[in-house]
């Protein structure tokens, strides 16, 4: 087989190569197709290995005849049966325990505490950590190598953006397989057969990166596929997603590309990279999907905590993804992040608008029972309470001031509101929330007008602004952004609510108490008209009669507010009463029948005005002594 014209001497090393290459043909030898080199003994290995680099060589030396160039052939296929054998017998998907949230896990340093425990499928498992020789952390077998990344590091990623010390690479393949695939890896991009390893490499590590997404909850779903799913549905698969989106790209995707390096850094130009890409490109395209379909899904306002939620998420991720695709051929993937980022934000500032709409166009008209605080109240009260919550976001996303301004300026329907006083220490956020919280103001007092009584119309308003102070009281971080002034104007705006009830409930019983017209002539000491006392002591006892069983079934829910408003309607009636009856009372009980007109003693009154407010009918008739 010596190929004709050739040195003698290099003839017989290439023939001794020749053979060995031509005995694990798999296409001639079945002993060869069910066997593999690479398991069996180091000795064989090597031998093979020579085999190919002396073929190589004497191609590179001498003119290629037909006879090297089928060797080499022969041999870069068994090179790709067994550089794909060596993946699949150690590709899986990876353990459990290994697929941990960094950011929920105690792992920072060696010297923290390494017990923690995460949700994974809806179960807790709960991993021992332990350190090795180099400091790193082996879970269940897998090296977690801690990546300490600098502040410097991190700065070329934008100020925008933190420094990250959050990626944990596990070593998805042992050692001496990774030596293995990086022999063989070297052997076929010297001959020129680049691509066929690259494809080999991507298809089985795709496949490994897929089975890793399987149990992490991630699903093959198109952006059509999710906005057509329920907002309900949608909600938990958020959480997962977040979830899954930390594990992806400081775990699988970081040790993805770590294991990439391991076996073709300097084996041509970025061929660690291509490989790299081969395998997660696919993969990284599906998982951020996800985040990009609920970018521009359809808006309402339930959705935009979960919006931040996957802003937030994005934004805490960016220093990683910085990290883990900073080469030029991953630069569309940084790039596509960085626009679903911006659409996010985008939509959480119109989610922000069309709740402020929702707000004021709220359409109910139908009273709410007794005065007591609207569902539409609570709702807001508790929407811009989650929004403080989000202040530090939403502070960086919220950078104009609310539109009351040229655009609702013709509208009759739209409060009128001056931002001058608090414009120059607020932030556009707080000046959102005031916003929203004085359009509710004004969609409230419009339902108010739908009571015919206009006491129960005043308690409404006081109810439910009261409501309002108690939920800017009740957050700190609400109250810091509404500040002082504004909490002041809506507490006094309460307290005057409250005075308007009890002026419109009170007037007419206490005008019942008044000296005018009970005397004969206009001198005191003419003598009282009996006649005239009864009939005022009777309008009396029937207007407080109605008060009682009205109110009564008036609502108060605040038990604190309730018991102040009693009171203070007690410190107005009982002495009016008390004095009313001292200087009137003997000229009726000296008469016939003195019952019938002085049916209530001050007692009975304090005590009727103990049931107001309760929200549920009382007995027709007052609790009287007698009885």
């Amino acid at each position: 087989m010596e190929p004709p014209g050739e040195n003698p001497a290099a003839s017989v090393t290439f023939d001794s190569a020749e053979k060995i290459i031509l005995r694990w043909d798999s296409t001639v030898s079945e002993d060869a197709r069910d066997k593999m080199i690479f398991e069996g003994d180091r000795h064989e290995i090597d031998r093979y290995l020579h085999a190919v680099d002396e073929i190589q060589k004497f191609m590179e030396s001498t003119t290629v005849s037909e006879s090297s160039s089928s060797a080499l052939q022969i041999a870069m296929a068994r090179l790709e049966d067994e550089f794909r054998n060596i993946l699949l017998s150690h590709t899986s998907p990876v353990e459990t325990g290994s697929l941990i949230d960094p950011t929920n896990s105690s792992i920072h340093s060696a010297s923290t505490s390494r017990t923690n425990s995460i949700e994974f499928n809806s179960k807790s498992n709960e991993e021992e950590f332990k350190e090795d020789s180099s400091g790193n952390i082996v879970i269940e077998g897998n090296v977690v190598k801690i990546l300490e990344h600098q502040e410097s590091s991190s700065s070329s990623a934008g100020s925008m953006y933190k420094s990250t010390s959050s990626i944990r690479e596990i070593d998805l393949i042992p050692s001496d397989a990774i030596y293995d695939l990086r022999c063989i890896a070297e052997r076929m991009i010297a001959a020129g057969y680049l691509r066929e390893c690259i494809q080999v490499y991507g298809s089985v590590r795709k496949s490994a990166v897929d089975a890793s997404f399987k149990r992490l909850g991630i699903e093959k779903l198109s952006i059509g596929d999710i906005q057509r799913l329920e907002w309900e549905v949608l909600e938990t698969k958020i959480r997962r997603w977040i979830r899954a989106a930390r594990i992806c790209i400081r775990v699988l995707f970081a040790s993805e590309k770590r294991l990439c390096e391991q076996i073709f850094e300097g084996l041509g130009t970025s061929t660690d990279d291509a490989c790299f890409m081969e395998t997660i490109k696919g993969p990284t395209i599906q998982l951020f999907n996800f985040a990009d379909a609920i970018s521009i899904s359809r808006r309402s306002p339930e959705k935009l905590f979960k919006i931040l939620d996957l802003h937030d998420a994005l934004m805490d991720l960016m220093p990683d993804i910085e990290v883990v695709f900073e080469s030029k051929s991953s630069e569309s993937i940084r790039v596509q992040t960085v626009e679903i980022l911006s659409r996010l934000a985008e939509a959480a500032r119109g989610i922000l608008s069309e709740f402020e709409n929702a707000v004021l166009r709220e359409p109910s008209r139908v009273p709410v029972p007794g005065g007591t605080i609207h569902p539409l109240t609570r709702y807001v009260m508790n929407y811009i309470s989650l929004i403080s919550d989000y202040k530090q976001t939403l502070i960086e996303l919220i950078v104009s001031k609310p539109s009351t301004g040229s655009r609702y300026s013709s509208d009759p329907n739209m409060p009128e509101m001056d931002f001058a006083e608090v414009e120059e220490q607020a932030p556009p956020l707080a000046l959102h929330l005031i916003w929203i919280i004085m359009i509710l103001q004004f969609n409230l007092e419009g339902k108010s007008k739908h009571y015919k009584d206009a006491s129960l119309a005043h308690l409404f308003m006081m109810n439910n602004v009261h409501y309002i102070v108690q939920k800017i009281k009740g957050s700190v971080e609400l109250r810091q952004m509404i500040g002082d002034d504004y909490l002041k104007r809506l507490t006094g705006k309460f307290r005057q609510s409250a005075t308007n009830y009890q002026r419109s409930t009170l007037v007419r019983v206490l005008h019942c108490l008044r000296d005018e017209g009970l005397h004969t002539s206009g001198s005191f000491s003419s003598g009282v008209s009996k006649s005239a006392l009864r009939e005022r002591f009777k309008t009396f006892n029937a207007m407080f009669e109605e008060v009682f069983r009205t109110q009564a079934t008036w609502l108060v829910p605040d038990t604190q507010l309730r018991q102040e408003l009693r009171i203070s309607i007690m410190e107005k009636l009982i002495p009016a009463y008390r004095s009313f009856l001292g200087r009137f009372g003997s000229h009726i009980e000296s008469g016939r029948h003195p019952e019938n007109y002085i049916k209530y003693s001050v007692e009975d009154l304090e005590n009727a005005v103990l049931d107001f407010f309760e929200g549920h009918p009382v007995s027709q008739h007052l609790r009287r002594r007698s009885e």
